[in-house]
């Protein structure tokens, strides 16, 4: 009996899709819903990562989707594990990150009847996801499973959701697994490589903002070479810092949230912008006050993998409808040689300046904090951080010297940074893997360092504790000054959190100690918590906090 006549359960025929698809991990909250799925992946080689909770289980898939270029895979129960997991699709969908998330479903002659923990999928994460489906019959398992991995990978990157009915995984199946994804090149048509390099030829003040999805190491050495050759000074877009070397003479520095002024005016006075990949978002424009819409001061080349983003917001003088991993590449070959002149060397002066430390209050700075991390830690090192105000000394200081050596979400989602640092030291464990995390970012998610001790993941955790939910706080001086409400925080001793799962754990008051606290960590080679306790009064790196 061959394996397209073999009958098993549904459960089974699904892992077998995955093994077909080049799946290697999974991330999991285990549930009664897909026990045939998880007796599936009893016999099989794919590694099953147990998280804590299901929003935790999601991160770690997006992380691994950030790494890879290959969709993540998670599996939630249904109900409140799909609810949990939500987070974890927006992020993906936000970020353009491949992604597949299998969710339980009530058994199928139970449909709407509002039972055990049901939820219609299709409408709730509809929003969230490229594609939503629910898969009644068990030989349609393969076409399902192929059609998502290509719809998670294809244009423009992002989520895709399969509901699985109780039933039609535990019940009979037939089929075979179909092979993995066939993917277009991504390349862009070569009249338009050709226009937009005679265009920027043309420019005297010409600046691309890099970001987006579907970039690669390999592009990222294209993009420095295709800016050096045709002096094209290089911004990065909202933590997207690793996609060209920092130290590269043309890289300007991140155009996001907290940006260089100078950098912000620079990007006003471009006569050219190429927008390589990005979607121009909120937080790369300023709010869309550095391009205002729908046209632009600035001429507009916008380079994009879905032609339904382009003109979306703002309407681009040339357009242009690919991958930009590969179309940097192109741009790299096409290039011809032009010089940058004061426009360039200027740009990466202001850069340099701006990465000059300025001095916050307290005994611990975390402008020196980054200042160390800068030092110590090697090229290939991987930093991971959710939504706060501590990101801010992260994003100004710390210099990126390589391709995903930064893990953030584009969506500013909160508790981030644990979860993605798991998944990325489980898939690179021979690499240094940091996370910077806030007070009350970290505890969203800190069970999930249990998953660290557990799969021996020693990963070093920064909990940056403020005593406070420090942006809003920020926002709340900015806006309601002397009426701080709802923001304070009671926290607790997170290193001993870390000792008591079996992990190294230490308390840093002043910048002196940091240092050698963070030795001890790596040398203990063991998921480590740094419980940096910080002065209120520093909120930023430039606001200070009210009456202090």
């Amino acid at each position: 009996m061959n394996q397209a006549t073999a009958v098993r359960h549904g459960g089974a025929l699904l892992i077998d899709c995955l093994v077909a698809q080049g799946v290697e991990r999974v991330f999991s909250i285990p549930g009664e819903s897909f026990l045939a799925a998880l007796d599936g992946l009893y016999d099989n080689n794919i590694d099953v990562v147990t998280a804590r909770q299901e929003g935790g289980a999601a991160i770690m898939a997006e992380a691994a989707g950030k790494l890879t270029g290959r969709p993540g895979v998670a599996f939630v129960t249904r109900g409140p594990g799909a609810t949990n997991a939500s987070a974890g699709v927006h992020v993906a969908f936000q970020d353009s990150t491949p992604m597949v998330l299998f969710v339980g479903q009530v058994a199928s002659d139970q449909r709407d009847r509002e039972a055990f923990q049901e939820v219609d999928y299709r409408a709730m994460f509809g929003p969230l996801a490229k594609w939503v489906a629910e898969i009644d019959r068990a030989d349609r398992i393969p076409e399902y499973v192929s059609h998502a991995f290509h719809v998670a990978q294809s244009g423009r990157p992002g989520p895709v959701v399969l509901a699985l009915p109780e039933d039609m995984l535990s019940g009979p199946a037939i089929g075979q697994a179909v092979p993995a994804a066939t993917l277009p090149s991504g390349e862009a048509a070569e009249r338009d490589i050709a226009a937009v390099i005679d265009r920027l030829a043309a420019a005297e003040r010409p600046l691309v903002i890099a970001g987006g999805a579907s970039w690669s190491a390999e592009a990222a050495t294209a993009l420095g070479e295709f800016a050096e050759t045709m002096g094209l000074p290089v911004g990065a877009s909202f933590r997207c810092q690793d996609f060209l070397d920092n130290r590269h003479p043309n890289y300007v520095g991140d155009v996001g949230i907290g940006i260089n002024p100078a950098l912000a005016q620079r990007v006003r006075d471009a006569d050219v912008i190429l927008a390589l990949g990005t979607r121009l978002g909120e937080m790369t424009t300023s709010g869309y006050t550095l391009l205002t819409p729908p046209v632009t001061r600035q001429a507009l080349i916008h380079i994009h993998a879905d032609p339904s983003e382009i003109g979306r917001v703002y309407r681009p003088e040339l357009a242009v409808v690919g991958q930009p991993g590969p179309v940097v590449r192109q741009l790299a070959a096409a290039a011809r040689q032009r010089d940058g002149g004061t426009w360039v060397t200027e740009a990466r002066a202001s850069y340099e300046a701006w990465q000059q430390p300025e001095e916050t209050p307290g005994a611990l700075k975390m402008e020196q904090v980054i200042a160390h991390l800068n030092a110590a830690l090697p090229d290939d090192a991987i930093l991971t951080n959710g939504a706060g105000n501590y990101s801010a000394w992260l994003h100004r200081y710390y210099r990126y010297r390589g391709w995903r050596t930064q893990l953030a979400p584009t969506s500013g989602s909160m508790g981030y940074g644990l979860p993605a640092a798991v998944s990325a030291k489980l898939h690179h464990p021979e690499r240094e893997v940091i996370c910077l995390a806030g007070d009350g970012c970290f505890q969203m998610v800190m069970q999930e360092f249990g998953v660290a001790c557990e799969r021996g993941a020693n990963v070093i955790v920064l909990v940056c504790d403020n005593g406070m939910y420090g942006t809003i706080r920020m926002h709340q001086q900015r806006n309601y000054p002397g009426r701080p409400s709802g923001t304070a925080l009671a926290n607790p001793d997170f290193a001993a959190l870390a000792r008591s799962y079996g992990g190294f754990g230490a308390t840093v008051t002043a910048t002196g100690d940091f240092a050698g606290a963070l030795e001890e960590a790596r040398a203990s080679k063991l998921p480590s918590i740094l419980h940096l306790r910080l002065d209120p009064a520093a909120l930023s790196p430039k606001l200070r906090l009210e009456n202090t």
